[in-house]
């Protein structure tokens, strides 16, 4: 057999050098990337730029593009391409190129298992499917926490969505699922739904926050919340829920310092929906699998400067290893780690990572999480809490080696650092702290 046809795409796949593994054949590639979303995407047409040719992406979904297909609000693209798009525009900019280069992919097929020798298999329409990759890239994305995550008393009525549900119902199967409507949490995509369905016809009460600040950027309070007249409730959070079959409404309390409900504070609001925002998970099952291990502060995974996990020939970007609040920085990100997978490929292997960073109790966490010492990199990090007229500063061995100055510094925004090759030395962790 000189090679198969993918149905879902006129790409040959070539399976000659494949073998035969508990009654399923190997194929052999030399990238396999699981998850075509705006870094999978971005990954492999930046690894087809490097001279990598043999690259597979699966995608779960019948169509790539993750969950940008679902966000037809604009704002995407002005880092990454210098122009105002939408979600499906900025996902099909990268769709054509892989499309253009004839990049394989596969859709409708779920990754089952990822092994730490990078034997990866997945269920098809043609059944069960094995490769045999030199490298895996890991870009499956996040998930939303729901309500089972909250632990919140009552009922389990319909009404209750998460932001990202009804964010599809309404714009990829043309269904309204809400009239009254109480927002908890206030991350972006529950912002961008509260304008959404405002502009529907629903009637969007308030949202309310469990932080005594903002979970989500400030553009969108000022585009999705202000500009429409809907309230933002910091402090506050959904302390029951109401209805049998349906949702007839929720109570809500203020809440104190150490995020416990306030007796006496509780009000009724009536409503037939509550949609939680109430923040994203990186999607690590299959990780685990691989022996990746995952830093408890982002979720995702502990890589190096060359986004590399502890297993080598495994790497992982976008919101699989740390939550973004832009999709083009996850689009980058995973330009900058196909540059490192194509490195692995044709070096076979990568320069050994030695040096920690760390952080002070004001810094939630930094991707990387260790690097060589011997090259520069981007240092990507989020703060714990709102701050003003601050300083971030890295050292090592005590020494200031960069610091960026802000006059503010939001958890909601992820903060990036150049850090120079001339400033490291190949011993000594960093530091990272605020001042």
């Amino acid at each position: 057999m000189d090679g198969q046809m993918d149905k879902r795409k006129g790409t040959r796949i070539d399976t000659e050098t494949g073998s035969q593994m508990d009654g399923i054949r190997t194929e052999a590639v030399d990238v396999l990337i699981v998850g075509g979303g705006p870094a999978g995407l971005a990954a492999a047409v930046e690894l087809y730029h490097k001279g990598i040719r043999n690259i597979l992406i699966v995608e779960r979904e019948k169509q790539l593009g993750g969950i940008l297909r679902q966000c037809i609000h604009d704002g995407f693209g002005l880092t990454r391409f210098g122009t105002t798009l939408s979600g499906p525009e900025y996902a099909k900019r990268f769709i054509d190129e892989v499309e253009e280069l004839k990049i394989p992919y596969i859709t409708d097929a779920a990754v089952l298992e990822v092994t730490d020798t990078k034997l990866v298999t997945a269920a098809t329409r043609d059944g069960l499917r094995q490769w045999q990759a030199k490298s895996v890239i890991l870009t499956m994305g996040c998930r939303e926490r729901t309500r089972g995550a909250l632990g919140i008393p009552g009922e389990r009525p319909t009404g209750v969505f998460t932001a990202g549900v009804a964010q599809a119902y309404i714009n990829l199967y043309n269904i309204m699922p809400a009239r009254e409507v109480v927002i908890l949490g206030s991350g972006d995509i529950g912002m961008i739904m509260a304008r959404r369905l405002t502009l529907e016809g629903a009637h969007v009460q308030a949202v309310f926050e469990i932080q005594p600040y903002p979970s989500g950027l400030p553009r969108n309070i000022e585009q999705c919340l202000n500009d429409y007249g809907i309230p933002l409730y910091l402090s506050h959070t959904v302390t029951a829920i109401h209805g049998d079959k349906r949702l007839t409404g929720v109570t809500i309390s203020q809440v104190d310092e150490h995020f416990k409900p306030i007796p006496g504070t509780e009000k009724e609001y009536s409503c037939d929906t509550l949609i939680l925002s109430v923040g994203l998970i990186p999607e690590n099952e299959l990780s685990l699998d691989a022996g990746v291990a995952l830093d408890g502060r982002t979720k995702g995974a502990v890589v190096d400067e060359y986004f590399q996990t502890n297993v080598p020939g495994i790497f992982a970007a976008g919101n699989v290893l740390h939550v973004h609040d832009l999709v083009d920085f996850v689009s980058m990100e995973a330009e900058n780690l196909a540059d490192s997978a194509a490195e692995y490929i044709q070096d076979g292997g990568l320069p050994d990572c030695p040096v920690e960073i760390k952080t002070d109790r004001n810094i939630n966490h930094t991707v990387p999480q260790r690097i060589s010492g011997t090259r520069g990199f981007k240092l990507s990090m989020r703060v714990n809490r709102p701050m003003k007229d601050c300083r971030i500063v890295v050292r090592q061995d005590g020494v200031e080696i960069a610091a960026k100055k802000m006059k503010k510094a939001i958890p909601a925004e992820m903060i990036q650092m150049e850090i120079k090759p001339e400033q490291l030395k190949t011993s000594g962790n960093l530091e990272v702290c605020v001042e």
